[in-house]
This record gives structure tokens, C-alpha cells and sequence, in this order.
């Protein structure tokens, strides 16, 4: 007799048991047992480090001293204006949480107030742009002041 039809008989006196439910614990989910066959990260959180340090920042921009009169000059205007809560567009910088630099946004809505105490702008729908931030204002009321 070959080796392969010896073989293949070595089972049978279990092959046909049923399967053993422990009475002790809890059968495991599969989400928990697919687990177990899920590739092995030696260096947890190697990916997310290469990925943060790959992440490009802006510099933050210091305004000249042309541009900053202007911003100055716009906030003032917004500050006179301010009971037609003008529509104003502000570019500001922000800065990144987890290293040098940051990134510039813009915002486009209506300034409710510009609280001189704590330095800030604040628009209609509650957003909050520290002044020290403001990079560039655009707004069409400003325009009547030019001509």
C-alpha cells in the first residue's frame, strides 16, 4: 500500500466529530479572529512619521511696511463701516500645530466686530481671525474710499 492511501485514512476516526463550543468563553467575532492574519507593523507608526515629515508648510510671509499701513488702513475702515457689517475677504496665515510653518487661508463673509482687546476679527457666523495673522483684506467698500 502506498503512502498516500495510508495517509489519507489517518483521520478518520475524528473527522466526523462535531466541533468543540467552549462552555467558558465567549466565541471570538470575526473581525477579532481576522485580526490574527493581518500583516505585522514592526515600527508602529513609522507610516504617519514619513507622511508628516513629507507634509510641505508655508512660510510665514512678514508684511512690508508699505502692506501693513494698508492692513491697518482696512481694518480702520472696517472699524467705521462696521454697523454695515461689510463683506470683506482676508487672507491669514496658519500656523501648523506639529512643525515649523504653516498655511495661508482666505476667508470671504461678513465682519460683525473687530474686537480691539483681544486683537480680532469676527464674522457674522462666529469664525475668529486673530489680527497678528492677517496676511492681505480685500472688500469691495474700499474701493469707495480710493476714488
Amino acid at each position: 500500500m502506498d503512502k498516500s492511501t495510508e495517509n489519507s485514512h489517518e483521520y478518520d476516526d475524528i473527522i466526523n466529530l462535531p466541533h468543540h463550543v467552549s462552555k467558558e468563553r465567549a466565541r471570538m467575532s470575526l473581525h477579532d479572529r481576522a485580526a490574527q492574519f493581518s500583516p505585522f507593523a514592526a515600527l508602529t507608526g513609522y507610516d504617519d512619521t514619513v507622511k508628516e515629515t513629507a507634509r510641505l508648510t508655508d512660510e510665514r510671509l512678514t508684511p512690508s511696511e508699505d502692506e501693513q499701513a494698508e492692513i491697518d488702513e482696512r481694518l480702520r475702515i472696517l472699524i467705521e463701516n462696521i454697523t454695515e457689517l461689510p463683506a470683506a475677504e482676508i487672507t491669514y496665515f496658519v500656523p501648523d500645530e506639529k512643525k515649523d510653518g504653516g498655511e495661508y487661508r482666505t476667508i470671504r463673509g461678513n465682519v460683525r466686530r473687530i474686537d480691539e482687546i483681544a486683537l480680532s476679527i469676527i464674522f457674522t457666523d462666529g469664525r475668529v481671525i486673530p489680527i497678528k495673522d492677517v496676511y492681505r483684506i480685500d472688500s469691495g467698500m474700499f474701493r469707495r474710499f480710493t476714488e
